[in-house]
């Protein structure tokens, strides 16, 4: 759909495909800057098919990879100014608790960093920890450091109004417009399934299906796409883990992979706990169920629910399902095309599903 006063020009600034929150917000500033910019998504908004979708994320400074705790104060200071401009508050301050065992190198990374970066917090032994949180219950050599200023981003809101305020600057936003070909070059020519378009750069931020585009451009990103089980557990008690109960978000660090938490809110009742990897997918098969071998990740939260959470049904009330576009090393990829300078990639490990910044 094409937004109302958009620009009629037959050469853009800038093209960006794919409009989940790094391609909107990227179109955002383009445009806040002046930009003639078109987003162009394949899938008629709002859709739950990639990263991007659902109530609720976690943003955070612990970290334990230095380079993202020191991108995140400018992190909030985006969002801040953005929920500023639309008037409506997009984040909720609930504290998070970063859970684990305190000889673990990368627990001790983000004690490190939060101490490094003077974000207020607390460390808690596993014997003063249920004093303070009684709905957690650690083991023992375990401990848990709180990173205050942590909370939960309103996910669709976020990119709804990242989306609406774009097309305020004077920005295009088509949907339900899947790109067919991509001609590099000076100016690089967009066909979709509705239309040919042109502009002097091209943002890529497509996700899952970001090495489809790269292919005829003779590139291609280790990236590999995992089907994610987004699960929402019940309180015993409700409201006992509530945002009103002031129980924050956590991210437990367990092998091979993370677990985290958000208080109850998006559901009344209920608690979503997730596993922070899971099973290869192919993205154009999204509705496909998955295997019952694809569903280790649930058995390992019914036990760490079990153990961790004792106010918790041990048994998942609801599965979503959310994307993610991994890189071996987990980090994200932010470059340009190594033959069309004007060609610029945004991709890999997409934190939008745990709860990055913008």
């Amino acid at each position: 759909m094409a937004a109302a006063g958009e620009p009629h020009s037959s050469l853009y600034d800038t093209i960006v495909v794919g409009a989940g929150i790094q391609g909107s917000f990227t179109a955002y500033h383009l445009a806040k800057r002046g930009r003639e910019t078109l987003l162009l998504e394949q899938f008629p908004l709002p859709h739950s098919r990639g990263s991007s979708h659902g109530q609720s994320r976690i943003i955070r400074r612990a970290y334990p990879q230095e380079h993202y705790a020191q991108m995140m104060a400018e992190s909030y200071r985006l969002w801040e100014q953005l929920g500023a401009e639309a008037g409506a508050p997009l984040y909720r301050q609930t504290g998070l608790l970063v859970l684990g065992a305190d000889t673990n190198p990368e627990f001790q990374r983000c004690c490190q960093t939060l101490v490094q970066h003077r974000v207020p917090g607390e460390l808690f032994t596993a014997e003063s920890l249920p004093g303070r949180f009684p709905g957690i219950r650690p083991h023992d050599g375990e401990a848990a450091v709180s990173d205050r200023t942590a909370g939960v981003l309103y996910a669709d809101r976020a990119l709804r109004t990242v989306q609406d305020e774009f097309r305020r600057c004077g920005g295009a936003l088509h949907d339900g417009q899947k790109v067919t070909d991509i001609k590099p070059g000076v100016v690089v020519t967009v066909t979709t399934t509705a239309g040919v378009y042109r502009a002097k750069s091209l943002v890529i931020t497509a996700g899952p299906w970001a090495n489809k585009l790269l292919a005829p451009l003779r590139l291609q990103l280790p990236l590999q796409t995992l089907r994610i089980n987004v699960c929402y557990w019940k309180e015993k008690v409700p409201g006992a883990y509530g945002v009103s109960a002031h129980f924050p978000c956590f991210m437990a660090i367990c092998a091979p992979h993370h677990i985290y938490g958000l208080p109850s809110n998006e559901y009344p009742g209920l608690m979503k706990i997730c596993y922070h990897s899971g099973s290869p997918a192919d993205p154009e098969e999204h509705d496909r169920p998955p295997e019952a071998s694809a569903l280790p990740d649930i058995e390992r939260l019914r036990d760490f629910v079990s153990k961790y959470l004792p106010g918790v049904v041990p048994e998942p009330a609801v599965v979503e399902h959310c994307m993610y576009t991994n890189t071996p090393d987990e980090d994200f990829v932010l470059d340009r095309h190594p033959e069309f300078s004007n060609i610029i990639i945004g991709a890999g490990f997409s934190a939008s599903c745990q709860g990055a910044g913008p």
